[in-house]
């Protein structure tokens, strides 16, 4: 594994993962989200304040972190393969999460499960392709 191009990509899919949450989640869905959430209501924290933004900052590092890893363990290496992959990483991971959230808690409901899933799916597809394309650089 190609160390500087691990910490690179992470730390880049990390930024990727942050800037594209904040339009995706914070900007364009923002009003969908608040309309489809579960019986639980006003549970959402101020990302912004402090030491929330510290904890949201790190969660997507550490998003980036995992396609960077993932991605140079399978050689992951081009801005398509990337696409691919981040996208079925994505998919797996917040299909994962939001099946057992919604099995445990009340929080989401079956229409943010879907806008979520395909929202975090895209983000994590474009974001695998930009750490694909950082890959595909030379040793």
């Amino acid at each position: 594994m190609n160390t500087k191009k691990f910490f690179i990509g992470g730390i880049v899919g990390g930024i990727i993962y942050l800037l594209l949450g904040w339009l995706a989640y914070g900007k364009l869905l923002v009003d969908y989200f608040s309309k489809h959430h579960g019986i639980t209501s006003g549970f959402m924290r101020d990302p912004t304040a402090m030491p929330f933004l510290a904890y949201l900052i790190l969660g997507n590092l550490l998003s980036g972190f995992l396609l960077a890893y993932v991605f140079a363990k399978a050689t992951v290496n081009s801005f398509g393969s990337g696409l691919v992959a981040g996208g079925i990483i994505g998919f797996l991971v917040s299909s994962g999460y939001d099946c057992i959230n919604y099995a445990t808690t009340t929080l989401m409901s079956r229409p943010e499960i879907l806008a979520d899933v395909i929202t975090y799916t895209i983000i994590s597809a474009i974001t695998g392709a930009i750490i694909g394309a950082i890959g595909s650089g030379k040793e």
